[in-house]
C-alpha cells in the first residue's frame, strides 16, 4: 500500500494559523511538540510532520475503510534518517520526505521494499474512483490503486 501528501508552503503560510492556542495539541503528540519547539524552523517541521501523518493515514484509511482522520494518533519518528516512520497504534508506516523551498512532499508505504517499486503518473485525467479511492486501469485493464495528493500549485500521483 502507498500514500502521499504534498504541502504548498506558500499557501500553507497564507491559510494556516498554526500558532493559535490549542492547535498543536490537537494535531501533534507531546514528543512531536517538543521537537517542533526545539527546531530552528518550526513551520517547516510542522508541515513535515503533517505531510507524513497524512500520507500514512491514506494507507490506513484504505486498509481499514474508516474515514476518520485523527492526526494525534499518528506519531512521527526517525525524521533525520532517509526513511522515517509513522506509528499508528501497533502499525508502522515508512516515509520518505522531500523538502524544498516551495513544497513538502511525503511518500508513505507499508513495506520498506515498496519504495523501489514506486511509479509516478503525470496525467490525472485517467484517474477514476472505486469505493472512494483513486485508481487507474493499466494496460491489462486491471484496476491499480494509486495515491493522489494536491495542494495549491502542486500535485503528485503515485502508485506501486
Amino acid at each position: 500500500m502507498i500514500g502521499n501528501d504534498v504541502v504548498d508552503l506558500i499557501l500553507a503560510q497564507k491559510e494556516s494559523n498554526w500558532q493559535r492556542k490549542g492547535y498543536l495539541d490537537k494535531i501533534f503528540t507531546k514528543k512531536e511538540q517538543i521537537i517542533i519547539q526545539k527546531s530552528e524552523n518550526q513551520e517547516i517541521v510542522i508541515w513535515d510532520f503533517w505531510s507524513r501523518k497524512e500520507a500514512a493515514y491514506k494507507i490506513w484509511n484504505r486498509k481499514s475503510n474508516i474515514r476518520k482522520y485523527n492526526p494525534i494518533r499518528f506519531e512521527c519518528s526517525n525524521l533525520n534518517l532517509e526513511i522515517g516512520r509513522v506509528r499508528f497504534e501497533s502499525l508502522i508506516y515508512y516515509t520518505k520526505t522531500q523538502i524544498t523551498k516551495d513544497f513538502i512532499h511525503t511518500i508513505a508505504v507499508s513495506n520498506k521494499e515498496d519504495f523501489s517499486k514506486i511509479k509516478t503518473f503525470k496525467n490525472s485525467f485517467t484517474i477514476k474512483k472505486l469505493n472512494g479511492f483513486p485508481f487507474y486501469s493499466n494496460i491489462n485493464q486491471q484496476n491499480q490503486y494509486i495515491s493522489k495528493s494536491q495542494h495549491g500549485r502542486f500535485e503528485f500521483i503515485i502508485g506501486l
